[in-house]
């Protein structure tokens, strides 16, 4: 290969790096920076294929042979997990007010599996993610599992724009929450990549935060893993 060739090669090849880059970008907020994480617009034709598939348990486990956390995490494929040094930590409380006027605090979620997503509406990763989230509403209820999708009201993502959404999409069966980032307490209040969400134990801890998009096997195991 000739010199000339070299450099070309080079050329093209900081091309698809810099392309790749921006498209990963796509659900990152700028206020903070975020360390890398896996990004499934930013991955092959197989993500795009599996955004179509229907939403189905694919998870073979049998109830006896549950996977621990963290094979779970080992075998994750458009996420990763996050905000690591929360983990086993008792969650920050706070009080939120739904779309529909019902206060929502957290510590009184005691005694159930808590699913705090956080999400955006212009974020597609994050809309691929609802009928996953739809599903799992549908086979873990409200008794065992509280699910709430908050949204911060930004530019981009106002109350109005957030309710909206909701309101076209009427088959959401979670509850969904425009807040301001400035009424949540560290690390809620923090969240620089979506969709990101946070599995707290009945006893008010972190379990597991992630951040990329999860389907419903994956929400399922984490929220059934022991450890």
């Amino acid at each position: 290969m000739t010199k000339q060739n070299r450099k070309a090669q080079l050329f093209l090849l900081l091309i698809v790096a810099i392309a790749l880059s921006t498209t990963a970008a796509g659900c990152k907020k700028k206020q903070q920076p975020h360390t890398a994480q896996p990004d499934p617009t930013a991955q092959s034709s197989d993500w795009h294929q599996h955004q179509n598939e229907p939403v189905t348990e694919r998870s073979t486990e049998t109830a006896v042979n549950k996977p621990t956390l963290a094979e779970i995490v080992a075998r994750a494929r458009y996420w990763g997990p996050e905000y690591i040094p929360w983990y086993g930590k008792e969650a920050p409380d706070f009080t939120l007010t739904d779309l529909d006027g019902k206060q929502h605090r957290l510590s009184d979620y005691r005694g159930k599996n808590v699913m705090l997503i956080f999400w955006a509406t212009w974020c597609k990763p994050c809309i691929i993610e609802i009928p996953h989230l739809v599903e799992l509403r549908h086979i873990i209820g409200e008794d065992k599992l509280a699910m709430l999708a908050i949204s911060h009201i930004g530019p981009m993502n106002s109350e109005q724009i957030i309710r909206s959404f909701a309101e076209e999409h009427n088959d959401i069966n979670y509850t969904v929450i425009a807040a301001n980032p400035a009424d949540l307490p560290t690390p809620f209040s923090q969240i620089n990549a979506i969709p990101s969400s946070f599995f707290i134990t009945p006893a008010g801890k972190i379990k597991l935060a992630t951040v990329g998009l999860l389907t419903l096997p994956d929400m399922k195991a984490i929220i059934e893993a022991e450890k």
